[in-house]
């Protein structure tokens, strides 16, 4: 019998996890026991929460709890199957029925999970002849899509659409897309769309955009990066957007023409391969996204708490990063320093983590504070006072 951990492979995982530890890189789950709020408990302790993407305040509302609850009591827990099987319920349907409304597109199509969703468009629309231009700073999911796609990945330099321009003029393919965040979650700032998508329709190429940190929170609705810039379908032929931000719950999906969805559904092996989300998470997602649309007053309240904290952060001489989402990161530089100024502000009770690489740049490491718009002014005066503490030398 081989006994792994005595194993020479074994031994080389454990020295990598010790050179991960004394790069200060090193990562490990933290354990909640209570729900996504600002006053958590989490490790066995009471903490105001600044690192969570429920920018709308929705994880824990008392209409998604019970229209969860609901949906259990009559689907149960589990789907059971894939989509194409039986996992399909009438609640998947009636919510990508909604998003399609909710986006302005003719269809919308539900993954378990946005990395998922990602993968789908970029392998099924894609192949070894063509190529994809991506943004620098692209979620890990879009990148990873392109690279199992085996089309050709190019990168352009973040938010460079003059870059990008030069690097399409000089390569020519089959085909072409451009994939890119639409607000990016490590910097807060948001993509050039307007002039991605007029690059994209001068070389027929498609455009589509992860706008999993804008969709709830931009636009006069919610409707997103999109609908803020007030772009059409046609300019956007491709909209990825995830639920478990600012909608709350859990999952993704990708929104698009008939024709487009109705392709995904035949050849995305992420869709056709995977036990379809319960239906209860769904039904929740349902009452989220009526209050999404219904209760303006949450993007208002949140907007005013981060001009607010940038107002405040900036009289402290803090480095922030150009972002007005929720999403405002605080560059700190080496891993190590970022590390000791978060553990300082956890022993204050603010919880606020600490980003180092290869989730970003080297020697770009920050505290990336993220609000909701269940905080309170009160509280981010509490964290603008942790920071003063926590920051000085």
């Amino acid at each position: 019998m081989l006994i792994l951990f005595d194993h020479p492979v074994m031994k080389d995982l454990r020295a990598r996890i010790q050179v991960s530890q004394a790069q200060h890189l090193y990562r490990q789950p933290r354990i909640s026991d209570s729900p996504q709020q600002p006053v958590m408990t989490i490790d066995g302790k009471t903490i105001l929460n600044f690192c969570s993407n429920d920018y709308l305040g929705l994880a824990n509302h008392p209409q998604v709890i019970h229209a969860f609850q609901q949906a259990a009591n009559q689907y149960g827990v589990g789907s059971g199957a894939a989509h194409l099987i039986n996992g399909h319920s009438r609640l998947h349907q009636q919510l990508e029925e909604a998003l399609a409304s909710f986006t302005g597109r003719e269809r919308a199509l539900l993954f378990s999970t946005g990395y998922m969703a990602n993968l789908a468009v970029a392998n099924a629309l894609m192949d070894k002849d063509d190529i994809i231009f991506q943004d620098r700073l692209n979620h890990a999911s879009l990148i990873d899509g392109a690279l199992m796609s085996n089309a050709k990945l190019m990168r352009y330099a973040h938010n460079d659409s003059e870059h990008l321009r030069q690097r399409m003029q000089s390569n020519s393919s089959p085909d072409a897309m451009i994939m890119t965040d639409g607000v990016f979650s490590m910097d807060g700032d948001v993509a050039p769309l307007a002039t991605l998508a007029q690059i994209a329709q001068q070389h027929q190429a498609w455009l589509m955009v992860d706008d999993a940190h804008g969709l709830g929170v931009l636009g006069k609705t919610g409707g997103g990066l999109v609908e803020a810039l007030q772009l059409t379908p046609t300019d956007v032929p491709i909209l990825m957007g995830t639920l478990g931000k600012a909608f709350g719950t859990a999952g993704a999906f990708v929104a698009g023409s008939h024709d487009l969805i109705e392709y995904l559904i035949q050849v995305a092996r992420p869709f056709i391969y995977t036990t379809a989300q319960p239906p209860a998470i769904a039904g929740a997602t349902l009452a989220s996204l009526e209050l999404v649309q219904s209760e303006h007053w949450r993007r208002e309240h949140l907007q005013q708490l981060i001009h607010y904290f940038r107002q405040g952060a900036t009289q402290l001489g803090l480095q922030l990063m150009d972002s007005n989402t929720p999403i405002q990161p605080i560059v700190v530089g080496e891993s190590a320093k970022a590390l000791q100024i978060s553990r300082r502000l956890q022993a204050l009770g603010l919880l606020v983590v600490a980003i180092r690489p290869p989730t970003v740049p080297n020697n770009t490491a920050r505290l990336r504070v993220t609000f909701s718009a269940a905080h309170t002014r009160e509280q981010v005066d509490q964290l603008l006072s942790g920071l003063s503490l926590a920051c000085g030398e």
